[in-house]
């Protein structure tokens, strides 16, 4: 995280007109431990955005059965991935270093302060947009880290950020940058990582399972475009991955409660393809820029082990793009795009 009172450059702030840049991902908390891990699903699991129910009836589900309960399992997984030596997760460290990855890309312009926040959990996007604010911000871009558009992601980011600016007085202009699904320099880095995977291998992946965190039907049925902007990804993935395109097909993740979700579910189709006689598996997961509890432990692990429960053999997940090269150009890219008019070039 920059210094407030410098630039990307370390120049010193000016009074005013500067331009905030702030990068935000999903959250972490902030231990593996049970109240730590409460916390942070305390705040996920009530926002209107994630679950979209009656607010009685829901709160007293998740106090009277999911708080009590959930944290100790969600804390046993997150311990499988934590980073001891910094005490964090690694999506909050990936995200630091992408923040500052970008800062250095973007270095040549000294109007811009680029920062970083978590949707839930710390640092805040409250606390961050405030530091921005105070640092003589005037303008802010707000990037949520989604690459396809859902309400249950992209919009609570939005949402978060116009309920801070509720309470200020002086108000920064705000952009925001777009789902950035079918974006030429985020399909070009998104298959140039499988492809240097599948390359790594000591084997050939008969298919390639590409996950996208799971909706609830309902949520499509509602409005939400994502389900659409998964299979136009999935689709122009297919188109430049050349003959591995045809060993790509979609599968949806991280389902929660009882109702119908997304299909077909990743674990289903990992152990169907065992069954029936697959031994060689690959999962890229193109929905997440950075590796999480999802794609490390969910992913990596867990489907690792319904896969070798049923048969299979070789499994392997590809890493998310990270502090990669390719999301460094494509995540300045998309900024500059978005602060055309307000960049001095």
């Amino acid at each position: 995280m920059l210094d407030p009172g410098t630039g990307t450059s370390g120049v010193p702030a000016a009074a005013g007109g500067r331009i905030g840049v702030l990068l935000v991902n999903l959250g972490t908390p902030d231990g593996t431990g049970y109240w730590p891990v409460r916390r942070y699903l305390a705040e996920f699991l009530w926002d209107r955005r994630v679950i979209e129910t009656a607010r009685l009836p829901w709160w007293l589900i998740l106090h009277g059965l999911v708080l009590p309960r959930r944290p100790f399992r969600s804390g046993r997984a997150y311990a499988k991935i934590w980073d001891r030596e910094r005490n964090e997760s690694p999506i909050k460290t990936i995200t630091r270093e992408q923040c500052d990855g970008i800062a250095e890309a973007l270095e040549r312009f000294t109007e811009l302060h680029i920062d970083w926040a978590m949707r839930y959990g710390s640092p805040s996007m409250e606390e961050r947009i405030l530091a921005l604010t105070e640092a003589g911000c005037d303008r802010i871009l707000l990037f949520p880290l989604y690459p396809q558009y859902s309400a249950t992601s992209t919009a609570s980011v939005q949402d978060k950020a116009f309920d801070v600016l509720k309470g200020m007085r002086l108000q920064p202009a705000i952009r925001t940058v777009p789902a950035f699904y079918d974006h030429p320099l985020y399909i070009e880095a998104t298959c140039a990582n499988l492809k240097c995977h599948l390359d790594s291998l000591a084997w050939e992946a008969e298919v390639v399972l590409v996950s996208f965190h799971g909706l609830p039907k309902r949520n499509i049925e509602l409005g939400d475009p994502y389900l659409e902007q998964c299979y136009r990804t999935l689709k122009l993935m297919k188109g430049r991955m050349g003959p591995d395109g045809d060993k790509l097909e979609v599968v949806f993740q991280s389902r929660f409660g009882r109702e119908e979700w997304l299909q077909p579910y990743a674990e289903a189709r990992v152990r169907e393809l065992a069954r029936s006689g697959a031994r060689n598996v690959v999962v890229v997961a193109p929905g997440f820029v950075a590796d999480c509890l999802e794609t490390l432990e969910e992913l990596s692990i867990g489907l690792q082990e319904v896969f070798e429960e049923e048969g299979g053999e070789n499994f392997s997940t590809v890493p998310c793009l990270n502090y990669s090269e390719g999301a460094r150009c494509l995540f300045a890219a998309l900024i500059q795009s978005e602060l055309a008019g307000w960049l001095r070039e």
